[in-house]
């Protein structure tokens, strides 16, 4: 189960007022509704958020680089 989505839910759910099973209600039930749990177990698409969030924490994330030429922007209308 993706601890930082569960994390984020929870506190979600405690910002509107909700308490005890009520939080948990809110937060597996709208971790099943995005796909990331089908019941009480992770799906693929769960471990691929973890997985990509991990990265993205320790660095690795490959979405932006420095090295990387950019994308130049060609206009019609010169």
């Amino acid at each position: 189960m993706p601890k930082f989505l569960e994390a984020k839910l929870k506190t979600e759910a405690r910002s509107k007022g909700m308490k005890g099973k009520q939080v948990d209600r809110y937060t597996f039930g709208a971790m099943n509704n995005m796909g990331a749990m089908h019941g009480s177990k992770e799906t693929a698409k769960g471990a691929a958020m973890d997985a990509k969030h991990m990265a993205k924490l320790k660095g690795e994330s490959h979405s932006y680089d420095a090295n990387r030429p950019q994308r130049q922007v060609v206009s019609r209308y010169k």
